[in-house]
């Protein structure tokens, strides 16, 4: 383990809560004051995102078919609860072959990526479902989103790096739970489940930065992000209300941190007991929506009330950092 810089940080929040921002700003941050102010090294970046984008393009291209959807009934959430398992088991994978610089040229980008989503689910105990899908069905549709396909794996391998010495891989999620829940959020809801499904090989090399917002505030600016000419990006795209409703109407970061020990989150997971170091940037008062612009029009002062929110959170974050 490098001592100066996080090898792995899980970047966490509602949606829209400003974690696309905050991996925008470090972009523009000195490697060198990346490093000795946050802790940081180069980023490496790793989402989930765009397996969730993909998943809703292959339900929308089933339906045009006249196919049942797999993921989503709709713009509502998840069919299976469990998918938030698979979307973790999918950044698994590729954190696995990011590190192992794993290098694949399949025949079909889609066809792999269709067995991908499969072992991931199963992984998370569904049964294969583009697996099953009738063959002439499965390959029209791979056909159609060869392309898009072909884009996520190549933007991925490109991404290796020549050596992992002062890197920080980023990887950013979002998890909730239904408006109203009260806690502890239970099944297939949270960040209580999400967590333990992540690899040893990611937990043992990982802080949380966790970015804190209220439902309200998430709601409000996933409305003003949302471009529909943009589905696809990080930075633009926006969430059904259903979903904000019912997977992102609260969350249990503040529950688990109060139940773990100091400034850690733990819990029971792959035959073992894990306290993962956590650093809050509080940002229920928006303090990133600025980072949207381009950076030759960010304000001065905004940016040096950004930088010290979250060098407080990045230096809680490494005092329990490898103990």
């Amino acid at each position: 383990m490098n001592n100066n810089v996080f090898k792995v940080v899980l970047l966490q929040a509602l949606p829209a809560s400003g974690k696309s921002e905050v991996r925008n700003f470090m972009a523009h941050v000195e490697g060198d004051r990346l490093r000795d102010e946050f802790h940081i090294g180069a980023n490496l970046q790793l989402d989930d995102f765009p397996y969730v984008h993909m998943m809703r393009r292959i339900d929308n291209e089933l339906q045009a078919m006249g196919e049942s959807r797999i993921f989503y009934p709709g713009e509502e959430p998840f069919t299976d609860g469990r998918d938030w398992g698979t979307l973790c088991n999918l950044l698994n994978e590729d954190y696995l072959d990011l590190m192992n610089r794993v290098v694949v040229k399949p025949d079909s980008t889609a066809e792999y990526l269709f067995a991908r989503i499969d072992r991931a689910g199963e992984g998370a105990g569904i049964a294969p479902r583009l697996g099953l899908l009738k063959a002439e069905v499965r390959a029209r549709l791979a056909a159609i989103l060869e392309n898009e396909a072909r884009a996520m794996l190549d933007e991925k391998q490109n991404a290796y790096p020549e050596s992992f010495e002062n890197k920080t891989v980023v990887i950013e999620c979002a998890r909730g739970g239904p408006d109203g829940s009260s806690m502890p959020l239970t099944g297939t809801f949270g960040y209580q489940y999400s967590l333990p499904m992540f690899c040893p090989e990611i937990l043992e090399n990982a802080a949380i930065l966790y970015i804190w917002v209220t439902p309200e505030e998430s709601r409000r600016k996933n409305a003003d992000r949302a471009d529909p000419n943009d589905p696809g990006s990080n930075l633009h795209h926006g969430v059904p209300m259903a979903v904000m409703l019912g997977d992102y109407g609260c969350d249990d970061m503040e529950y688990l941190v109060a139940n773990s020990k100091p400034n850690c989150v733990s819990f029971e997971a792959h035959g073992r007991h894990w306290d993962v170091p956590i650093g809050i940037f509080d940002n229920r008062v928006d303090k990133t929506s600025f980072l949207r612009g381009e950076p030759e029009t960010w304000d001065a002062d905004k940016v040096a009330e950004v930088t010290a929110a979250i060098r407080r959170a990045t230096d809680n974050m490494f005092e329990n950092y490898g103990k």
